[in-house]
């Protein structure tokens, strides 16, 4: 695998970068919270410059997805870019009308997008589900996770299966993509406190100046790089079973210990509406329940490396 993006790569993720930065941002995001509403003017600029579909495209594939869906978490896109961009095309085959909602059949809870999706992709268990949703389907459900969320209202066994071993494809795209998700979030919440740490003072120095600050922020990051290069090589990889288990696990951990290290380290500021934080750190612990949350990740994990029969694990 190499450690650096081509040319190409290079390229894409620039571009991303600046739509992002004309659509985007925790200004945007923190008002789109306010009003529960979901962001489709960068959903439909994604669309357009063919970001959302960049997987089934010509001359890319699931890597360059996942950089996309990195970017976009980063930014603090409130969009549904991982079900949109890595799940509905690792088990689809193809790109479905948006925005894309992800649900286990027995889960009763919010969902993430639900309240505005146009399309629901079911996990239930040997095979998946593609559902087509309708205005009423689903209903908002207020939360402080920062994404819209909604509880679902249809029954699980309406819609198109997808075919034995579908839900298998299922929970290992959704695994590469709340990981990938959580690395842009990981990385945006350590950059603001990053800077915080460099202007808020104590005894007489910046805070980020102590030793024992410095150590427990690079072991953030230290984790948070490892998490980046799993869910690449999973998303590389088409998502088999135990890398893609794995780098979820590994992002889920990672994930609790950088919310708890930031807020630590922004202190009470870091726990208000005013500082930016929230925007990224609330979103890691919705990524946190998600796809069966870090225990399930990580009893895939097992599963895929001492009970699956294919040596691809």
């Amino acid at each position: 695998m190499d450690f650096e993006p081509n040319d190409e790569q290079r390229a894409i993720l620039d571009a991303v970068e600046q739509l992002l930065e004309q659509h985007a941002g925790a200004a945007r995001a923190i008002d789109l919270d306010r009003k529960a509403e979901y962001d489709t003017a960068l959903e439909a600029a994604l669309a357009d410059a063919g970001f959302t579909g960049i997987a089934l495209a010509e001359g890319t594939g699931f890597l360059e997805a996942a950089l996309v869906v990195e970017a976009v978490a980063r930014a603090g896109g409130a969009i549904g870019i991982g079900a949109a961009s890595l799940v509905a095309p690792g088990v689809t085959g193809r790109e479905l009308p948006g925005p894309v909602a992800l649900k286990a059949a027995d889960h009763t809870g919010p969902v993430r997008f639900a309240a505005h999706a146009r399309t629901l992709l079911v996990d239930g268990g040997e095979q998946a589900r593609l559902v087509p949703l309708e205005a009423g389907d689903a209903e908002p459900v207020v939360s402080n996770f920062m994404y819209p969320m909604g509880r679902v209202n249809v029954s699980s066994a309406r819609g198109e299966p997808l075919g034995p071993g579908s839900g298998e494809r299922l929970r290992s795209w959704w695994r590469v993509a709340v990981a990938a998700e959580a690395v842009g979030a990981m990385g945006a919440a350590l950059a603001v406190t990053i800077e915080y740490v460099k202007r808020r003072r104590q005894f007489g120095r910046a805070i980020g100046s102590f030793q024992a600050v410095q150590h427990r922020l690079a072991q953030c990051a230290v984790l948070k790089e490892g998490s980046r290069w799993l869910v690449y090589e999973a998303a590389a990889r088409g998502a088999p079973a135990g890398a893609a288990a794995a780098a979820a696990a590994h992002a889920m951990a990672a994930a609790s210990l950088v919310f708890a290290e930031t807020h630590q380290f922004t202190g009470a500021m870091g726990f208000t509406r005013e500082h930016d934080l929230h925007v990224w750190s609330m979103r890691l612990q919705a990524l946190r329940l998600e796809a069966g949350g870090a225990a399930g990740h990580r009893r895939a994990a097992a599963r895929a490396r001492w009970l699956a029969p294919s040596p691809d694990r």
